[in-house]
């Protein structure tokens, strides 16, 4: 379904600029992608607080470190691949072992990065951070939940993960009334046949699948899961219970992303039928960001036919 779409990598930027007025002690660094991470913005508005390190995304996550450490306020950028890829072990060792105040707010995630091809999709970044103690894990959906994901990473103390889409998305969310709650996921849609878990670009995909389900009389719950880390479990147990079938939709890699974590939940608590929808154990390609949804399975229709497979 056609929507107006906002830019997210833009609203980060603009987020940037509303919380660095407010408070000094915030610094923006980039590895040389700030034209696309948009903390380009940043740099201008502030140009004595952003430092651009160049192509070395090591130096980026030691060097944030190290400004952390001094009491800034930390917000480091670069593609989702070249964050967690690159410097994990530096996000690790440096930057989670000592809780420091970092925010790792990484674009270009998922299979959506499209002609770039697989060298550039993230597929596992949010398996890689939510494997690391310490570290939060948030993947906001629209515009709405992006700028108030960056707001509550400023305020809270510690490391934190933001994966920003590089697409533009359309808003979910009434920026008037929507509260972003780090410990509570968001039922999007009350159900009782089938329970359908997402998060990030994925989200808008599994409304307007719940809506073309409801002509074919399935009554799917949806549940947003803006954090991955540290999840809601008790959202997701309770949803579980009401319709006793469970699937996640995450544009990740199936293994050790949110379908995972659910399952991790689900298997130690109530145990129930799961099915997980994603990438599977498989690399990306070049595409359209639509073509590669469409061709991995994760838009509306897609999921509509594999959630129907699945029903049978």
């Amino acid at each position: 379904m056609d929507r107006e779409c906002k830019s997210v990598r833009s609203v980060y930027g603009k987020t940037l600029v509303e919380l660095g007025k407010k408070n000094n002690n915030i610094v923006v660094l980039d590895a040389d992608l700030s034209c696309s991470t948009q903390t380009q913005i940043f740099a201008k508005e502030f140009p004595d607080r952003f430092f651009n390190v160049g192509i070395a995304e090591q130096d980026l996550m030691t060097t944030a470190a190290g400004l952390a450490c001094c009491g800034k306020t930390v917000f480091v950028s670069t593609f989702a691949m070249f964050a967690t890829g690159r410097a994990w072990e530096q996000i690790r060792n440096t930057i989670c072992y000592s809780n420091l105040n970092v925010k790792i707010a990484a674009t270009h995630g998922g299979i959506t990065v499209g002609e770039d091809g697989a060298s550039h999709q993230a597929l596992e970044d949010i398996s890689l951070m939510r494997s690391i103690p310490n570290m939060m894990v948030i993947v906001p959906a629209d515009a709405t939940e992006t700028k108030q994901a960056i707001e509550f990473a400023a305020s809270h103390f510690g490391p934190v993960y933001i994966r920003i889409a590089r697409t533009n998305l359309p808003d979910i969310f009434d920026e008037s009334s929507y509260k972003f709650n780090p410990l509570k996921a968001n039922i999007i849609k009350e159900g009782k046949d089938i329970s359908l878990i997402t998060n990030g670009e994925t989200l808008v995909e599994t409304i307007d699948c719940a809506k073309i389900l409801s002509d074919y009389g399935i009554d799917a719950e949806i549940i947003n899961v803006p954090v991955v880390k540290p999840i809601d479990k008790d959202t997701i147990i309770k949803s579980a219970k009401k319709t006793n079938k469970v699937i996640t939709i995450e544009n990740h890699s199936i293994i050790g992303g949110l379908g995972s974590s659910v399952c991790e939940i689900l298997s130690e608590n109530y145990p129930v039928k799961i099915h997980r929808i994603g990438t599977n154990d498989e690399f990306g390609q070049s595409g359209k960001a639509k073509e590669l949804m469409n061709f991995y399975g994760l838009n509306a229709n897609k999921l509509v036919q594999k959630i129907q497979e699945l029903l049978k």
